[in-house]
């Protein structure tokens, strides 16, 4: 049976960690240390009101984050609270996801593209060029959950670079990067093939990935391989600041 989104949740707090996860009364309070919305986000344990959410914003305040809430299947209340209090969506969010085997039955040779961790210099260079920064480098090496990272080639020349975690039976693809020249020559349909072939070889069934909505590229891609969008969430914050 496919997982479903609740697990999926689960699956991402996994193989893309958090510096610290506390509990504020009804919150889930995530300590980001520059890694990125996802771990830095609140979220909420079971229903709230809006006489709950200081507690929330103090404790975000106090690690020095502004405040961001991810809004996540069962949230429609807090929503919309969050949405009368003036804070704005951002980035909604695709989770897919499909059977792992078919893709790593279809990976190909190991010269194509392959797993390796720790990341090669290279690759955190990819990363970087990509937006990629020190501090998402430093949750993929954070993360306790098997892992590893997926490098793909472009004839002689390193082409791809992505990060894969296992938790529950998935294998999700974080950070995949293909340098702007080298997109459209399958670099990164190999890269996530051969994320589904670790994957299987380290006891998952799954593969997974997440994608901002308005990613059309990475988008197309998740479906072409044949996985399935199994849900969504987005995430409220007060004010449009630079993507985090």
């Amino acid at each position: 049976m496919t997982p479903d989104i609740e697990t999926l949740y689960g699956v991402i707090d996994a193989t893309w960690a958090p510096a610290a996860m506390t509990q504020a009364g009804p919150w889930t309070i995530r300590e980001g240390q520059g890694g990125g919305q996802r771990v830095s986000a609140a979220t909420a344990n079971g229903p709230v009101t809006e006489g709950d959410l200081p507690q929330a914003e103090e404790a975000m305040h106090a690690l020095g984050q502004t405040p961001l809430f991810m809004i996540r299947k069962g949230d429609d209340a807090l929503d919309s609270t969050l949405d009368a209090r003036g804070y704005k969506v951002v980035d909604p969010v695709n989770l897919w996801i499909g059977p792992a085997q078919p893709l790593a039955d279809a990976a190909g040779p190991r010269a194509k593209a392959y797993a390796v961790w720790e990341p090669l210099a290279i690759q955190v260079d990819m990363w970087a060029d990509g937006g990629i920064g020190p501090g998402r480098i430093a949750v993929m090496h954070r993360v306790a959950a098997t892992k590893t990272s997926i490098i793909g080639r472009f004839e002689h020349t390193p082409a791809a670079t992505a990060f894969v975690g296992l938790h529950a039976g998935v294998g999700m693809i974080h950070a995949l990067e293909v340098p702007a020249a080298l997109r459209r020559k399958g670099v990164a349909v190999r890269a996530c093939r051969q994320a589904a072939l670790w994957t299987v070889q380290n006891g998952g069934t799954f593969i997974s990935a997440l994608c901002t909505q308005a990613n059309t590229g990475a988008n197309a891609l998740y479906a072409s391989l044949g996985l399935g969008v199994v849900g969504q969430y987005h995430y409220r914050k007060l004010q449009e600041d630079s993507p985090s």
